[in-house]
């Protein structure tokens, strides 16, 4: 277990930058560390952001944000993790055979939730899950309008609002899209590329607009949300799909009195606690479905 196989990159640009190793050595963990041997790992949209520049990184750079595998060490100071263990992380350079992951970065998975299972809930379930309970606190009879309702974070937040209670409009780009989500919780879809977003949304809400608007396109959907967060509403941006959002005046938040969010993941689990009530309240949905 000297060497490994990884992905990683020297430089920032397209896809053709990715670079395939073989004899990439083994992470070595340190005193408040484990070492995780990944059976799953999860492939994310902020993948893209860190190949690409759009986040810049340190270079070279192993892709990656999140797996599931097995403890195989862990450090002097670890007191929660032994070797053997199956276990859940978010952390860097998961696109390899093994990471190496600070241990506050690590949750155990219960014996009944498998590894696919345990990397595909933590960025994007976790990312859903803050935004539905402390960006906008989803309360039942409030409209919910998630953009790309068919993504992976998409489906997650129409399952989560319709399971608070929310009436949900998605909007996607084709009819197959469209029923995928509503498969998965949406009462409405808009097909946008065919139908006007703001037109909709006021037929559907009665030109009131929605109580919350999840955007994680961005630039190119920015504008509409606005038009369709109803007076006194949230917008929370939390994407780049489209390219980031530029600039803007404070101001165009003020003729509804809007409250604008653009959240990020990380800063809802620095602490040991926090991660830990996120993490488990994902898992008890988990057990729910």
């Amino acid at each position: 277990m000297s060497t490994m196989r990884a992905v990683f990159i020297n430089e920032q640009g397209s896809i053709d930058n990715l670079i395939y190793k073989d004899d990439i050595p083994v992470p070595k963990v340190t005193a408040d560390s484990v070492l995780i041997k990944n059976r799953v790992i999860g492939v994310n949209f902020i993948d893209t952001y860190h190949r690409s520049g759009l986040y810049p990184v340190s270079l070279p750079f192993t892709l990656g944000k999140e797996g599931a595998g097995d403890v195989v060490q862990v450090g002097a100071n670890v007191t929660d993790f032994k070797v053997g263990d199956r276990v859940v992380y978010l952390g860097g350079a998961s696109y390899a055979d093994y990471t190496n992951v600070p241990e506050a970065g690590v949750e155990k998975l219960a014996d009944e939730i498998t590894y696919e299972q345990g990397a595909s809930i933590g960025i994007q379930a976790l990312t859903a899950w803050t935004m539905v309970r402390d960006g906008y606190k989803v309360q039942k009879g409030d409209t919910v309008l998630v953009h790309a309702a068919a993504g992976g974070v998409g489906l997650l937040l129409c399952q989560m609002a319709h399971h608070l209670g929310a009436t949900v409009i998605g909007t996607v780009s084709t009819d197959e899209k469209a029923q995928l989500a509503r498969a998965n919780g949406a009462d409405h879809t808009i097909v946008y590329t065919r139908e006007n977003t703001v037109e909709r949304v006021n037929e559907i809400t009665n030109g009131l607009g929605c109580h919350a608007v999840l955007d994680g396109v961005g630039k190119d959907t920015f504008q509409d949300s606005l038009a369709v967060t109803r007076r006194l509403g949230t917008l929370i941006s939390f994407g780049n799909a489209s390219g980031a959002v530029p600039p803007i005046s404070i101001t165009c938040l003020t003729p509804k009195n809007l409250k604008l969010m653009r959240p990020q993941l990380f800063a809802y689990l620095a602490e040991r606690k926090e991660s830990q009530k996120w993490w488990g309240e994902v898992f008890d949905l988990l057990k729910k479905k």
